[in-house]
């Protein structure tokens, strides 16, 4: 089952955090309909990574290690593996200066406890989507049995779970 941009529509609901109890409630319901429903995913923006990406590009103490900030500089559109590798940076290594995860959707997913599970380059074409985030869209996974220690594990030691494949696509000085 694939959950796309649960948000606060109304201007009221702001700062109102009941998105956790939304995902758990479907979740639920999901699998009492259909109980062979086994993964739960979000199909989630990533607002500011195209922002972050270009502060980075341009801070020789971000983050990004020079070989990749090369590679994003060679060419315009930068190539997906290039892109693939500063997205697992901004989402696994990236922090802002209170020492969070930089991405507010991350943050609320992630605190919520999904896993990353998948990195989807040209997830959004359309013009805000390339210009928020290069056209990259992210699923978070949400597994009943690992929600509690998922939320632990980022709520407790800021940990991010992660899939091996995102994990893999770190550059390797990362």
């Amino acid at each position: 089952a694939v959950f796309y941009s649960i948000s606060n529509t109304q201007r009221g609901l702001a700062g109102v955090s009941f998105g956790n109890f939304l995902i758990k409630q479907v979740v639920e319901l999901l699998r009492a309909e259909w109980p062979e429903l086994r993964d739960f995913v979000t199909l989630s923006p990533v607002p500011g990574f195209a922002r972050w990406l270009d502060a980075a590009r341009k801070d020789s103490d971000s983050v990004l290690p020079e070989q990749l900030r090369q590679a994003l500089d060679a060419s315009d559109p930068a190539p997906e593996a290039a892109i693939l590798s500063a997205a697992a940076l901004y989402f696994l290594r990236a922090r802002d200066a209170r020492s969070r995860v930089v991405d507010p959707v991350a943050r609320f997913h992630l605190g919520n406890g999904a896993s990353l599970q998948r990195l989807n380059p040209g997830g959004d074409l359309s013009a805000n989507g390339l210009g928020q985030s290069h056209g990259l869209m992210v699923n978070y996974r949400y597994t009943p049995a690992d929600i509690e220690r998922n939320h632990e594990a980022f709520a407790e030691r800021g940990e991010v779970v992660a899939s091996d494949a995102v994990r893999k696509a770190l550059p390797a000085r990362a």
